[in-house]
């Protein structure tokens, strides 16, 4: 039963990984895409540093983002600025983290939200 589990998670995380790096490959012939303001309600877009706020950025498109925000973040960033944005946030879901390791082919390791997950103690009746 177990083994059944194990084969059953490998093959979808490959198809995942097949998947996501086919679908965002061609992310340059998508220039003019730009990241939706609503996914940055909080904040005031004509003042706002996409560079400084990096990580903020990376984290909502990848929590809330359409493919269009997906394009616009590795043309803005490009793959390189991405994974590393991605390896230093505090916290994702363990669904966005699973499709961010298949998109960027990182380990759970990798990622700082992980390990600081797997840091915390657990109350017993969690």
């Amino acid at each position: 039963m177990q083994i059944q589990i194990f084969a059953f998670t490998l093959v979808s995380f490959v198809i995942l990984h097949y998947l996501c790096s086919m679908y965002f490959s061609d992310y340059r012939r998508h220039k003019g895409e730009q990241i939706r303001p609503s996914l940055l309600w909080e904040y005031d877009m004509q003042k706002f540093d996409f560079q400084k706020m990096r990580s903020v950025v990376v984290q909502r498109v990848i929590e809330r983002g359409l493919p269009s925000d997906y394009y616009a973040m590795f043309s803005l960033y490009g793959i390189r600025g991405v994974r590393e944005s991605v390896k230093e946030l505090p916290y994702l879901n363990p669904k966005d983290m699973s499709f961010v390791c298949a998109l960027l082919n990182l380990k759970k390791e990798d990622l700082r939200c992980y390990t600081r997950k797997q840091s915390r103690p657990q109350h017993w009746n969690s």
